[in-house]
């Protein structure tokens, strides 16, 4: 009976990626493995890119992978960087994976501040299933050694450990303050280099090696642009030169109206209500002005330079020959950066705005334009902070300008790689029995046989107090404090979260919220007022270095 009892157990936990082998065909590869690319930005807003809006900034390799890809409406993270990078990285919720909070620990193990044993990272199933596992980028899902991408799957790595890092490096070796690993080992990033061309390179140059191997590969490309501190190359900056005269208000209303027309936002939905503690542009001095469009123009070079990256990445795949056979994924941790602050270590700014000596963040003006026409910013759960843009790219298996639904989240990759790569998730791992994964594969949304992902349950999500529920078109929010304060929303009519109908249907509120708890209590949730004392200790870390 206890043999039974086991064999029942271990087949519940591989039931799902058993099924998963039974879906979209078109997608199945006996002969020839697919390569899988994963490309993730930092604090991208929904509408930062021309795919999604912003069509004043140039993003031609983006353009030509949504046009012969696939975009989603709606896909979800977890709002803010640690915790978006501990489910895209191992198909759990953020809790479950021990970064509840972020790279912190506080004690307990749901907010231990790195990726646990439990939870596999794609890399290591991949890897385990004959993929090369490449990562250029940054990590921020564990600070000690044995928590690094080389211990945690990855056969090759370039990039750096914490949340955050200058992009020039204006210091001498020994005194390094760009704090970057090869394999292990530290690299110098030389002076007049660019953080984002060497996590390109490096990437191309892993792709490089590894062809000369037999083996598919999978690469996680994860850029830091366009996250703070705002640093860009002169003549990236100089393209942008006036474009945002216009100001944060006419823009934002301008992306709305392009998000409409590129098909990523219905029409008839209305553009979020206006941040009222934002100032108007034309309330602003003539030197305020000027000083704000020359941050924006700083912001979109950041964004043209990632983009020029992905299209010397396309250049390699063509090269290789493994274009064809190659699925690549962009999206971005969380909404763009909200605050209203003065800059990130004013003490350190030692020139303008954009310069190697500069150490600016991006603020709720402009960002409120990123997002648009959604709600809020990074670290909210309002979808302005777990909204971001979605493209897939697979030539001759992903059908060519597709928009869907999609209502994807991160914890859907984990499943959606694995049947695509034909690789079983492993009940154990290292003698450990792994977490079981929760999501779902968006196969049948790349191949067109579905809009939307077939769930069956809500999404949810909590970061510090702050959480949301998504069941079809409804959308409980709550925001931190000892008593949730409970907001109710239609998504299909009301994607800006304008409308409050939490007194018009008190019993979705009801069965949202006791569904809440019950997956809270599943993942190791604790009430984050019993946590605050434990966060506040950690704020002058997560607030400057990190977040």
């Amino acid at each position: 009976m206890k043999t039974l009892l086991q064999n029942i157990s271990t087949l519940k936990h591989w039931l799902p990626v058993l099924l998963l082998g039974t879906l979209a065909p078109a997608f199945a590869q006996k002969t020839e493995r697919p390569n899988i690319v994963l490309i993730l930005v930092d604090d991208l807003g929904f509408s930062d890119i021309g795919p999604y809006g912003a069509t004043e900034i140039e993003t031609p390799n983006l353009d030509k992978l949504a046009a012969e890809g696939l975009k989603l409406r709606e896909f979800y993270n977890n709002s803010i960087c640690a915790p978006t990078r501990a489910s895209l990285l191992t198909g759990q919720y953020q809790h479950k994976a021990g970064v509840g909070y972020f790279n912190v620990n506080l004690g307990l193990p749901a907010y231990q501040g790195f990726l646990n044993k439990e939870s596999l990272t794609l890399a290591e199933v991949l890897r385990s299933g004959g993929y090369s596992t490449l990562m250029s980028g940054k990590w921020h899902v564990g600070d000690d050694e044995d928590q690094w991408p080389n211990q945690r799957g990855f056969d090759k790595f370039f990039g750096f450990i914490p949340g955050a890092s200058n992009f020039f490096e204006v210091a001498p070796k020994e005194k390094a303050e760009v704090k970057l690993l090869l394999n292990n080992e530290s690299y110098y990033l030389e002076p007049g280099k660019y953080l984002t061309d060497e996590i390109t390179g490096h990437a191309l140059q892993f792709l490089t090696e590894q062809n000369t191997t037999k083996k598919p590969f999978f690469l996680y490309l994860a850029y830091n642009a366009p996250h703070w501190p705002l640093q860009a190359l002169p003549e990236d900056i100089a393209k942008y030169k006036g474009r945002y005269s216009m100001g944060w208000d006419s823009l934002r209303t301008i992306r709305y109206k392009n998000a409409i027309e590129k098909g990523v936002i219905a029409e008839g939905q209305k553009i979020a209500a206006a941040d009222q503690q934002l100032r108007p542009w034309n309330k602003l001095t003539y030197d305020e002005q000027q000083y704000w469009q020359r941050r924006q123009e700083v912001y979109a070079a950041m964004i043209d330079h990632v983009d020029q990256g992905i299209g010397q990445l396309l250049d390699k795949l063509k090269e290789l020959k493994k274009d064809k056979n190659t699925l690549i994924i962009f999206i971005s941790d969380n909404g763009a950066q909200g605050g209203n602050g003065l800059p990130v270590y004013t003490s350190r700014i030692t020139g303008p705005v954009g310069t190697a000596g500069s150490y600016e963040r991006q603020n709720s003006n402009w960002s409120q334009t990123g997002n648009s026409p959604l709600r809020n910013y990074k670290d909210s759960p309002y979808e302005g902070g777990i909204s971001a843009p979605f493209i897939a790219w697979y030539p001759e298996k992903i059908k060519a300008n597709t928009i869907a639904q999609g209502t994807g989240h991160l914890i859907d990759l984990a499943p959606t790689f694995y049947q695509l790569a034909g690789v079983n998730y492993p009940a154990q791992y290292k003698d450990l029995k792994t977490n079981a994964l929760v999501g779902k594969s968006l196969l049948p949304v790349l191949t067109g046989e579905a809009n939307a992902v077939e769930r069956g349950t809500p999404l949810f999500w909590e970061r510090s107090g702050k959480k949301a529920v998504r069941d079809g078109k409804w959308k409980l929010v709550a925001l931190a404090g000892p008593t949730p304060q409970y907001e109710l929303y239609d998504l299909e009519t009301d994607r800006g979260e304008n409308t409050d109908l939490a007194g018009q249907h008190p019993e979705v509120v009801k069965r949202l919220a006791a569904a809440y708890k019950e997956w809270a209590l599943a993942n190791d949730v604790v009430d984050y007022e019993k946590l605050r004392p434990a966060t506040a200790a950690s704020a002058p870390a997560t607030d400057r270095r990190n977040n």
